[in-house]
């Protein structure tokens, strides 16, 4: 495909997401002023809007919106690197793989927010307790994505280099590692996406800290516009979250 052709293709998604975005809402806006839907559990849009402006001069949302970063920031690097590790680790030890894998397998499938007054006893009511809650979220996934990458890598490319008497180490980061690449940022995006519910929601439990405290206060006082505000900002932390891991995947694998 031809580059004007793929731009134009980028052109007309976009267009269609966003249109398809404000016909949702003003749907949803004329449903609730018809009476269709309960203005009392559902703000209309526009007062979803206006009351922007006033959680960020009233709620200090920025520093919020800082805090829940840097904490999802402080899990992911911590899910990156004990994650590939793990995902390396039962990849080249097969009887540990094979004592463990469904083990991790479980913990990805467990609904592990449950535990956070465990974590609470361990590290205290602080951020420390949020960032390990949003560590273990995501680990589980982002060893078994790691560990599939690998193990998916033709057997073809490592007889290559083996022909040329590759160490282990170079056959890693020559075949193996660039190989699993792709799988092993599908495992990094679902972990991260883990790791992010786990610690708004801790936060939004413990009420401490960051955008969960602040819908937890929110919907405390019942103001349901400013409560779905910042969830809105919550979605744009996400979304911050999928455009890093996607430029740093491109970064990464320039070829493609």
């Amino acid at each position: 495909m031809s580059a004007p052709s793929v731009a134009r293709s980028r052109v007309l998604s976009a267009v269609l997401g966003w249109g398809t975005l404000a016909i949702s809402i003003a749907a949803i806006e004329g449903l609730i002023r018809a009476g269709r839907i309960n203005r009392f559990i559902v703000p209309m849009p526009s007062e979803i809007l206006l009351a922007f402006p006033r959680i960020v001069s009233e709620e200090n949302v920025l520093s919020r919106f800082t805090l829940t970063i840097a904490e999802a920031f402080s899990a992911s690097i911590m899910v990156a690197v004990f994650g590939i590790a793990g995902g390396v680790l039962l990849h080249r030890f097969n009887l540990l793989r094979q004592a463990t894998e469904t083990w991790v397998a479980a913990l990805a499938a467990a609904p592990l927010v449950l535990i956070y007054p465990l974590y609470l006893v361990i590290f205290g009511r602080s951020a420390t307790t949020i960032v390990m809650m949003g560590f273990t979220a995501g680990l589980a996934p982002t060893v078994l994505k790691t560990l599939e990458g690998l193990s998916a890598t033709r057997r073809v490319l490592v007889d290559v280099g083996r022909s040329f008497n590759l160490t282990p180490a170079q056959q890693f980061w020559k075949i193996l590692f660039p190989s699993a690449l792709p799988t092993i940022f599908v495992g990094l995006r679902l972990g991260l996406i883990f790791a992010l519910i786990n610690i708004v929601g801790v936060e939004f439990l413990i009420n401490f800290g960051g955008l969960g405290q602040l819908i937890n206060e929110l919907a405390e006082r019942y103001d349901l516009a400013g409560t779905y505000a910042a969830i809105c900002f919550v979605v744009l932390v996400s979304v911050c979250v999928f455009v890093l891991m996607e430029r740093l995947e491109r970064w990464l694998r320039p070829v493609d």
